[in-house]
C-alpha cells in the first residue's frame, strides 16, 4: 500500500483525530481515523501501525494510503501515532499500540464499527509492532483481533548479527541492510545489547504462537527479513494458526514503493483480496 502515501485524500472519505487514553501514566495516544462518507453502516475496522524502523515516521505520513484503504475496503482505518525510539524505547511504542486497540474496541459503537471484525496491520517496524500487539492481546486476554496483516515485518532482533539463526547470502544487500536493522533494534531496546528481550519486543522469541489470529505475511525474496518472516509463518502454521505467506521473487525491503513494478502490482492484488476476505469474516 506504500504507493498510496502521497497526494491528497481521496473523495468520499472523512478524517478525524482521537486520543486513546494512555495507561500507567503514559501520555494519551493520537489516533487518526479515516472513514467512508456513507453514514449509518456497521463497518469492519483496520488498526494501522506505520513503518520507519522504530525511529522514523508518523501516522499522518500514511494518511492518503489509509484513506484509500477505507474507501476501497469499506472500512474504518485507525492509524496509530505511536511514540518513537530511542526517545521512547520498548515497551512504550507497543503500549501505545495496545492503548489504541483498546480504545478502538471501546469506541466501536460510536464509530459504527463491528468489534468482531477488527484487523491489525503494518509494514516493516509497524508489522513487527502489529505482531507484538497480537501477542500482547493474547497474553493479556485483551480485545479480540480478527486477523493480522504483516508486510515484511521486523520480528527478530538478532537479524543482521552473528547471533542470527539465518544464513542467507542473497538477502539484505539492497534497501534495508543489516546495519540499518541493528540501528533500529538498538534504538527500540534503549541502546542495550540485550540477547534475550521480551517476546513482546522481539516476537520471534515467543515460546508459543498458538492462539494468534489468522495471519497474512508478505516479503521479498531479497529482503534482509525474509528468513525471519518465513520462520514465523512456519511456526504459526505448526501452532494451528491459518497463514497466508507470499514471498515475491526479486523483491527487496520496501519493494512496493515502486508501484509500477509488476511484483508490486501483484502484491497489491494479493494484499487487497486477502484483506477483503479477512474484513468480511467475523471472529
Amino acid at each position: 500500500m506504500s504507493e498510496m502515501t502521497k497526494g491528497d485524500l481521496p473523495p468520499y472519505v472523512s478524517m478525524s483525530r482521537a486520543m486513546a487514553p494512555g495507561s500507567g501514566g503514559a501520555p494519551d495516544v493520537p489516533v487518526l481515523i479515516y472513514a467512508p462518507a456513507e453514514p449509518g453502516l456497521l463497518r469492519p475496522a483496520l488498526l494501522f501501525v506505520h513503518g520507519g524502523g522504530f525511529v522514523l515516521g508518523a501516522a499522518a505520513d500514511w494518511g492518503p494510503a489509509c484513506a484509500r484503504l477505507a474507501v476501497e475496503q469499506g472500512c474504518i482505518v485507525a492509524s496509530v501515532d505511536y511514540r518513537l525510539a530511542p526517545e521512547t524505547p520498548f515497551p512504550g511504542p507497543l503500549e501505545d499500540c495496545y492503548a489504541a486497540l483498546c480504545w478502538l474496541h471501546g469506541a466501536a459503537e460510536g464509530l459504527a464499527v463491528d468489534p468482531r471484525r477488527i484487523v491489525i496491520c503494518g509494514p516493516s517496524a509497524g508489522g513487527g509492532l502489529a505482531a507484538a500487539l497480537a501477542l500482547a492481546a493474547r497474553d493479556r486476554g485483551g480485545p479480540p483481533i480478527c486477523a493480522q496483516f504483516l508486510t515484511y515485518p521486523m520480528l527478530d532482533h538478532r537479524t543482521g548479527t552473528a547471533a542470527a539463526p539465518y544464513d542467507n547470502p542473497t538477502a539484505g544487500e539492497f534497501g534495508w541492510t543489516a546495519a540499518l536493522n541493528q540501528f533500529g533494534w538498538r534504538a527500540m531496546m534503549g541502546g542495550r545489547n540485550d540477547p534475550s528481550p521480551s517476546h513482546l519486543c522481539s516476537p520471534s522469541r515467543a515460546k508459543s504462537l498458538a492462539g494468534l489470529p489468522p495471519t497474512f505475511i508478505a516479503v521479498g525474496a531479497l529482503d534482509l527479513l525474509v528468513d525471519e518472516n518465513i520462520e514465523y509463518a512456519r511456526r504459526l502454521m505448526h501452532a494451528g494458526v491459518p497463514v497466508e505467506l507470499h514471498v515475491y521473487p526479486g523483491a527487496f525491503h520496501g519493494f512496493d514503493f515502486t508501484p509500477e513494478a509488476a511484483v508490486s502490482k501483484q502484491f497489491e492484488r494479493d494484499y487487497r483480496e486477502a484483506l477483503a476476505r479477512a474484513l468480511a469474516r467475523p471472529i
